[in-house]
């Protein structure tokens, strides 16, 4: 299969430039229209190199979640910007190896594709194949938040979110269970949630038909208990905020 780079850029004559550049190496350009297009794009495995354009709002966000990849689907990570960016530091704050300034010409995009392409199956030789994540969307009452899955079980799933989240009843979730093409939805209960975005969310209703699906694709993994809990819990020694659980006890005493 053509290897593909997803590339979140509108300036025409850098797009112009990297399609140039792609085309020598043989890879295939995917243009995408939101950080949304180019998550799925790398966490589906179409795309193995994510170029972003740090003058577009979002782009370092894009970075920043797929820097939470574990090896096996982290893409290799170019930024391209104006020199306004130069000193500042925040585009390689965010996890790109490498930076290039507009104007670029086609050998420095190609020798850094190269670079970084080399140093990406490197570390996705080392990293297990059962560890693939999938991108999961939470529709909270400030609009649709995507994070990235840290484990599903048979009671919930555990997440990785760019900032933290609120801890609050009954949230509309989507994503595809890892590894396969289900689509899996339903709503869950935030349970518990840290400051640095990771929290545990526990199912609180599913359809017959979607926890069927589930635990068809949880037999399927022999390294993952149907009834394991453990990543649903929050990592210890870390501070996190709590559903107001004891609270509703004592009123129902």
């Amino acid at each position: 299969m053509r290897q593909s780079a997803a590339v979140l850029c509108q300036d025409k004559q850098s797009l112009a430039t990297l399609q140039t550049s792609l085309d020598h190496l043989g890879i295939e350009l995917k243009a995408c229209r939101s950080l949304k297009d180019a998550l799925e794009s790398v966490m589906s495995g179409r795309s193995t190199t994510l170029i972003v354009d740090f003058d577009m709002a979002g782009a370092e966000d894009a970075v920043r979640m797929a820097t939470l990849l574990p090896g096996s689907q982290r893409p290799s990570l170019l930024g391209v910007s104006t020199h306004s960016w130069l000193g500042e530091g925040k585009a390689f704050q965010s996890g790109v190896s490498r930076i290039l300034y507009k104007p670029f010409d086609e050998d420095l995009v190609k020798d850094a594709i190269k670079i970084g392409t080399r140093a990406a199956k490197r570390s996705q030789r080392k990293s297990e194949r059962h560890q693939l994540k999938t991108l999961v969307y939470l529709d909270l009452e400030s609009g649709t938040v995507p994070a990235i899955s840290i484990d599903i079980g048979e009671h919930g799933l555990a997440v990785q979110a760019l900032d933290a989240l609120p801890v609050v009843s009954n949230v509309a979730f989507r994503c595809v269970l890892p590894g396969s093409r289900i689509f899996f939805t339903g709503h869950a209960d935030v349970m518990w949630a840290s400051e640095q975005g990771r929290a545990g969310l526990f199912f609180s209703k599913l359809t017959p038909a979607t926890r069927k699906h589930l635990n068809d694709w949880l037999s399927k993994r022999s390294h993952h208990r149907k009834d394991s809990m453990r990543h649903l819990l929050p990592p210890a020694h870390t501070h996190v905020a709590f559903a107001a659980m004891e609270e509703d006890l004592t009123e129902a005493r």
